[in-house]
């Protein structure tokens, strides 16, 4: 079995799920909080493709994508001047501020239909919808001005440092007052953590939840926090992990 993907859950269709295929059929292991997961991850390789709902296997050693299966969406990297050969973002798109806790403040734009999907996703805390534009070109405009002060990209092991906070308010009113926000979010995602989780990427423990693409599992009494995307591409193997684990300073 290889784990070929992962759903984050985040426009409320489904539950949080890891993607595996046994090479013949397409499966989703479930990461709704309680579930328990006893896996060890095995060699690691491309997560190949898929067509439809069929996967198509990959053996290069690249992972979790080789270069022939690895694409690159150039509307991440637009800031208002089209990378495409013809430009094709003629719908409404939302510009927001996302605060991850405690106090960083992250602009971003999408289609307005999609916005409170698109901040599950990213596991932002708090929200605010700052203004809707026409297209895409105008939207990028706009985030390439906003985030002259406030950043356009938070990494997700600085969101894994800071699991366990909380959003300091007065830093963020102050970051939207500056603005007159359409409409402003709040986000739970089901759990909270006594402490920060030990960074690691495994498959074996007790789901405690799932936050944007971070997945928080709880072995032995310690939290630990795994990039979902860390996960594709490992083969798995049944039975939980007997490698030794960094255990958090709270189980002592």
């Amino acid at each position: 079995m290889q784990i070929v993907g992962y759903e984050t859950g985040a426009s409320g269709d489904e539950p949080p799920a890891l993607l595996v295929s046994d090479g013949d059929s397409l499966s989703r292991e479930t990461l709704e909080r309680g579930t328990e997961l006893e896996y060890t991850l095995g060699e690691r390789h491309c997560a190949g493709t898929f067509d439809g709902s069929t996967h198509i296997p990959c053996s290069r050693p690249d992972a979790p994508y080789c270069d022939v299966h690895t694409s690159t969406w150039v509307c991440a990297r637009c800031t208002g001047t089209c990378l495409k050969d013809e430009m094709d973002c003629f719908e409404d798109h939302a510009i927001y501020l996302a605060a991850f806790a405690p106090t960083i403040f992250k602009v971003g734009v999408t289609r307005e239909w999609r916005l409170e999907t698109r901040l599950r996703e990213q596991g932002a805390d708090r929200a605010a919808h700052l203004a809707t534009v026409k297209d895409g070109r105008i939207a990028r405009q706009r985030e390439a001005e906003i985030a002259e002060t406030f950043t356009d990209r938070v990494r997700v092991p600085a969101k894994i440092r800071t699991l366990n906070r909380t959003v300091d308010g007065t830093a963020w009113q102050e970051a939207v007052s500056r603005f007159d926000p359409l409409e402003t979010f709040e986000f739970d995602y089901g759990f909270e953590l006594e402490s920060a989780p030990v960074h690691e990427t495994l498959a074996s423990g007790t789901v405690l939840g799932t936050q944007g693409r971070v997945l928080v599992l709880e072995r032995a009494g310690t939290a630990y926090a795994t990039d979902m995307r860390d996960l594709v591409g490992y083969e798995l193997e049944v039975g939980t992990t007997d490698r030794s684990l960094q255990a958090s300073l709270g189980t002592f």
